[in-house]
């Protein structure tokens, strides 16, 4: 063997050595040797020899979350860890042994939503229901944190005693209504935050107006921020306000729970009787008065998007709620909506709060590793659904409700070829709104704040619509018209 001219240069030559004895499975492998060919004597050359035993260390750190994970009580079986694609998450495979529910918390904007989410997170932690995340935990992003809003809808687990919830975290602002539209769609209740020192505010009032259109029939109050308030008659006008609102609204005022306590005390620890016990009362509150929805399992698979991300190596993975239907791994689908051809795909790996698991279902939110789709194929709005169910349309008949000045709806009326923009689903699209064929006087007639009317909605681009959706539309940062979609025109 001659002396190496340009450097050093390694090869691997396998079962030189009979095989390690190891005590984890993950550790089974062949003893190796690392050959490497010396640059430094012009002379001779001579082999340097690197047992296998230098190469479990590496094996062992990058084990280290399986490790973790088996410790946990998660399934660490290493063929069904290494099978999910998607992310490393600790190999923990989602169990189904509770019913499932979806809520979230609504609300005005820093009436404190997400410092809620964070104590119940840590309340049921304390009761080894739940993983604890804390406030920056939830608002993950720099411009929330540094804003201190939300922005964007975050979702997280825990359970109670009787249920297993999915908690989806709102944005209050005004500018991010958009998101918390396709939060509230996929809640089956909803937690209403209210600060004891402020009240009712206008996004106490869409928020309730939008869940109401999203389908949400039971809502529990929770006033928050009861330690800055002393004078118990105060908080009684709040409760009496809330119900009275509630019942504008549609939802039972009268016997909805109202929870009064202090979400930061109950995270800090502090006043235990309108801290931890009024988290405790809440989730009580929420079990109880929150039914446990029917779900459409025998319907076909549907999914609205609502993120879409890459990995590198693996693929696109396209999250949402899954509407109806149920879906397996390796199954095929087909993505629809926003203009594109149907895209036909196999789903790789599916999994629900960041664990793997062999099948998504109405009501979860999944996450899907699609084969052979680049991210820019799909996005926010469109639908993953079972092959040849779904189909994209640009043109419906729509029936709506026209708010009112004091409902936070338009001041004046408006007439044909009105361009809002229409919120389904998960999708928002520019429509054009005119009168059907036929209407008298359709080129000067004035559809007025408080009217219910019907009319002919054509989008910009097709998205996968069926009669009987509900939508919203909005115009210039408010909630102009809520409807249903009563029939397919094109």
């Amino acid at each position: 063997m001659g002396p190496c001219a340009t450097g050093p240069k390694f090869w691997i030559e396998p079962n030189i050595f009979p095989r390690s004895k190891v005590s984890h499975p993950a550790l089974l492998v062949s003893s190796e040797v690392l050959l490497a060919r010396s640059p430094f004597n012009s002379s001779r050359s001579f082999l340097v020899c690197v047992f296998a035993d230098t190469l479990k260390m590496s094996i062992l750190r990058t084990i280290a979350p399986f490790m973790r994970a088996a410790r946990a009580g998660a399934n660490t079986n290493p063929l069904m860890a290494m099978r999910s694609p998607i992310l490393n998450r600790g190999y923990a495979s989602f169990q189904r042994t509770k019913p499932h529910v979806n809520i979230g918390t609504i609300g005005h904007v820093d009436h404190g939503k997400t410092t809620l989410s964070a104590a119940i997170t840590k309340r049921q932690a304390d009761k080894g229901l739940a993983s604890f995340l804390d406030y920056g935990s939830i608002d993950k992003a720099p411009e929330e944190r540094k804003r201190g809003i939300t922005i964007s809808t975050a979702h997280i687990e825990y359970s109670t005693n009787n249920r297993h919830y999915s908690h989806v975290d709102c944005p209050g602002h005004a500018d991010y209504i958009k998101n918390m539209i396709t939060g509230a769609a996929s809640m089956d209740g909803a937690i209403i935050v209210v600060a004891a020192s402020d009240g009712q505010m206008p996004q106490t009032r869409e928020h309730l107006l939008l869940a109401r259109q999203v389908g949400i029939q039971r809502i529990v109050v929770f006033v928050n921020k009861v330690d800055a308030i002393d004078d118990p008659e105060m908080l009684e006008l709040v409760e009496m306000e809330m119900r009275e609102l509630l019942s504008s609204y549609g939802f039972d005022g009268d016997e909805t729970p109202v929870i009064m306590g202090s979400a930061l005390c109950a995270l800090d620890g502090k006043r235990p009787e309108i801290g931890v016990e009024k988290i405790d009362a809440l989730m009580q509150a929420v079990d109880d008065w929150i039914p446990t929805p029917e779900r459409d399992l025998d319907k076909p698979f549907l999914m609205s998007v609502e993120d879409v991300f890459s990995i590198a190596g693996r693929g696109t993975v396209a999250s949402g709620r899954v509407e109806r239907g149920t879906l397996k791994r390796d199954q095929e689908v087909e993505i629809v909506g926003k203009g594109t051809e149907i895209i036909k795909t196999k789903v790789t790996d599916i999994e629900t709060f960041k664990k793997s698991c062999e099948e998504s279902r109405a009501g979860d939110n999944s996450g899907l590793l699609l084969r052979g789709i680049r991210r820019e194929d799909i996005k926010r709005g469109m639908v993953v659904v079972a092959p040849g169910s779904v189909k994209a349309h640009t043109k419906f008949l729509v029936s709506l409700y026209v708010l009112s000045k004091e409902e936070g709806g338009r001041h004046t009326g408006f007439q044909a070829n009105y361009r809002p923009q229409m919120f389904i689903r998960s999708a928002d699209e520019s429509v054009s709104l005119t009168f059907p064929e036929g209407t008298e006087d359709a080129d000067s007639k004035i559809v007025q704040p408080g009217d219910n009317i019907e009319l002919v909605a054509t989008l910009c681009h097709p998205i996968a619509v069926e009669a009987g959706q509900r939508i919203t539309v909005r115009e210039g940062g408010r909630t102009v018209a809520t409807g249903i979609i009563t029939r397919i025109m094109e």
